[in-house]
């Protein structure tokens, strides 16, 4: 069976035909004119680009080996179903995501052992400190975010991370122009030519981070990045006493496409660096090929405080590395609206000033 063939305009990817007129191909869209052999030059680049691969290997992790998981305790939050994992010494009586009471489930069981972990270096007194400098200033925020035996609730948590390493070999594409302007006599003209650009090499990524708990924000666990892995050591149960760990429910396989998507980012991003002397560059088409894409798993430290106001929950993490913290803050109306009252008070005090001064004068 014949293959039928659309080819597209490199400018705005609309359909294109031959126009027998201008013995050209034209688009009926911008009205761009193709010569047939750039044409042909460029839908055999496109036909060359090899297919997207982006899988991986995620044996990430280990086994507890006998008696090493002894006493490790599990505690379950009966609100969210989350489950956290501590040592037997460490008193758990809030669940760090939502605020509930928890419940010790009993003795730690399954999972995989991490790989690594990233030891906490940031205590809690200077925990509270960031907190406290992360309020400061904020006129409108609620008092009970303020309140001290509140911030002094912050747990110690390490969030489950599984690492992705990878040899990346891309090719991108990208609509790029250049214009001109200049002037004669009385018109003014504007020349926009229209180019295909492209580039391709290889990329290398070590220790993408992919959050493994579907309870930690994604977003907010990335607001306070970036974690220094060469601090990272070989895992310990002795490194989790007196902090919890949240228990991954998101494995390594589950964890790909963020991945993917993170790696895709970055690898635009760098190509698109190498590009220039054009108006625009817009880019069209992203194909990676993954070699030797391996996981790991991890544990990364976060001091975490869930506060809830006006049946919502707001979460601050605090990066336990190297303090960068990050969560919003929510309003208080009623401060507002006697801050707004305020303002208008004054703004008419002063508008009724320069009104008596006026009629003095």
């Amino acid at each position: 069976m014949a293959e039928l063939r659309e080819f597209k305009c490199p400018n705005c990817d609309g359909a294109i035909e031959f126009d027998s007129n201008l013995q050209k191909m034209k688009c009926p869209y911008c009205d761009a004119e193709f010569e047939m052999e750039s044409l042909k030059a460029y839908d055999e680049e496109l036909a060359s680009m090899p297919e997207e691969n982006m899988t991986w290997d995620t044996k990430a992790g280990g086994e507890w080996q006998e008696g090493e998981a002894e006493n490790l305790r599990v505690y379950t939050c009966n609100t969210c179903g989350g489950e956290i994992v501590a040592d037997e010494t460490t008193g758990a009586s809030e669940c760090p995501f939502c605020g509930n009471p928890v419940i010790m489930k009993g003795q730690f069981a399954g999972a995989l052992k991490p790989n690594l972990v990233i030891p906490f270096k940031v205590d809690k007194k200077a925990a509270i400190a960031a907190l406290q400098k992360h309020y400061k200033g904020k006129l409108l925020l609620p008092k009970v975010f303020k309140d001290e035996n509140h911030i002094k609730e912050v747990k110690g948590l390490y969030v489950p991370v599984w690492l992705f390493d990878t040899d990346a070999d891309a090719h991108v594409r990208y609509r790029a122009t250049r214009v001109r302007h200049w002037s004669s006599g009385n018109y003014e003209y504007t020349k926009t030519s229209f180019y295909s650009v492209t580039r391709a090499g290889g990329i290398g990524f070590e220790n993408v981070p992919v959050d493994g708990s579907s309870k930690m924000d994604d977003t907010l666990m990335e607001s306070i990045e970036p974690y220094h892995i060469e601090d990272a050591v070989d895992f310990q149960t002795a490194y989790l006493s007196g902090f919890l760990a949240d228990k991954y429910d998101v494995d390594a396989e589950a964890s790909i496409d963020r991945a993917n998507e993170r790696i895709r980012t970055s690898t635009s991003q760098a190509f698109a660096s190498t590009v220039h002397g054009y108006t625009t560059v817009t880019p069209v088409s992203t194909n990676i090929n993954l070699q030797n894409g391996r996981s790991r798993y991890a544990l990364y430290p976060v001091w975490i405080l869930n506060t809830r106001w006006k049946d919502q929950n707001f979460t601050f993490a605090i990066n336990g590395q190297t303090g960068k913290t990050a969560g919003d803050l929510p309003l208080d109306k009623g401060k507002f609206c006697a801050w707004l009252f305020g303002v208008c008070a004054a703004v008419t005090a002063v508008s009724f000033g320069i009104s008596y001064l006026t009629w003095l004068l």
